[in-house]
């Protein structure tokens, strides 16, 4: 039988979103911005505890959400759950871009926001970081004036880890008059800046969160959306009724009610980012100021080759070489003998 599937145009036009990698268990992984030490012991005996009967029926959020609330001091309703991070960005597509409409992004940056909009139908107008990973804020102003959609700013930015700081964000919340203007900060516990005080004055504003990187739940997948209350009504008419799992629930829950190992995981990280910056500079490698738990290095002529040895000795980096020239890394801060492990392995290579 022969038959048509009648599939959108945007998906046909696309290509299908690969994972980065796949056979990474029981390897050193720098490459994905994880917490590598893992997830704190009050999130795994939460999760232990879950008896068969919370498993098979459908979680309640009352709770929960009033709990999470409270750990990023907003009030229960000015704070929506998602199914990850990349959950928490997609709904901004399905509550505010029409296809053929236009969103603003600046490139190198986390390729989700480009993905759903090809998805959407929409139509990317992108600025770019300069040389030296810097906000090109006059273009950003100008971009604003022609009235995007929806404005996607990552702070501190993936992959270049830079921050941009209040006075600029109070300019573009300022310009962007007919702009939703997203703050995507994934990574704001490791720079110490954040705009949630701000949802209620900047009715545009909304923030999105993660707990995949201090939180150490990546594998349960767990994100948030916080917007001031009238706002945020809005996004949740394009939610689902179900939308994040009880695994993700128990184990966030404790994992901020606890927060001690939040805070030290924190802590390790900012130390190593700067012993970890001090070392690579000590072998001739240009690093990039960081913000975030991870860092920016280029390795020059002969990054290529090294990033083939690591992966071979079972240590996986992000190579960027497809958007910021070959020789570049990303790596993430992992434990202190992991990044050590990697500093060895370099001393071999040159």
């Amino acid at each position: 039988m022969k038959v048509h599937l009648p599939v959108r145009r945007a998906i046909l036009e696309r290509r299908t979103y690969e994972a980065p990698a796949e056979g990474r268990a029981g390897k050193i992984r720098l490459d994905f911005n994880e917490n590598t030490r893992g997830c704190g012991p009050a999130a795994l005996r939460a999760l232990r505890k879950l008896s068969a009967k919370e498993i098979a029926t459908y979680p309640e959020y009352a709770a929960s959400t009033r709990k999470i609330a409270r750990y990023f001091r907003v009030h229960p309703d000015e704070l929506v759950l998602t199914n990850g991070g990349d959950d928490a960005l997609r709904v901004f597509f399905d509550t505010f871009v029409e296809p053929r409409s236009h969103i603003l992004i600046c490139e190198p940056t986390f390729p989700m926001y480009r993905y759903y909009a090809e998805i959407a139908g929409a139509r990317v107008d992108s600025l770019h970081y300069g040389p030296n990973m810097e906000f090109p804020l006059a273009a950003a102003l100008a971009a604003l004036r022609k009235k995007p959609r929806v404005f996607f700013l990552a702070n501190p930015n993936n992959p270049t880890a830079t921050l941009v700081g209040k006075d600029v964000i109070r300019k573009l919340l300022r310009a962007a008059t007919h702009t939703v203007v997203v703050m995507d900060e994934a990574y704001a516990e490791f720079s110490g800046l954040s705009v949630v005080p701000w949802i209620r004055k900047y009715p545009h504003l909304f923030v999105a969160r993660t707990f995949s990187k201090a939180e150490g739940l990546a594998g349960l997948r767990l994100g948030a959306v916080l917007g001031r209350r009238d706002s945020l009504a809005l996004v949740r008419r394009a939610l689902p009724p179900y939308p994040v799992n009880t695994a993700a629930l128990v184990a966030s829950v404790a994992a901020v009610e606890e927060g001690t190992s939040i805070a030290r995981y924190i802590r390790d990280v900012k130390r190593l980012r700067a012993w970890f910056a001090s070392e690579l500079q000590k072998r001739n490698v240009r690093v990039y100021p960081s913000a975030a738990n991870f860092l920016i290095a280029d390795f020059g002529k002969t990054g290529p080759a090294f990033f083939q040895k690591l992966e071979r000795h079972g240590i996986l980096v992000r190579e960027r070489s497809h958007d910021l020239g070959p020789g570049f890394a990303r790596i993430t801060i992992g434990m202190e003998a992991e990044l050590k492990k990697l500093l060895r392995l370099f001393a071999r290579n040159s």
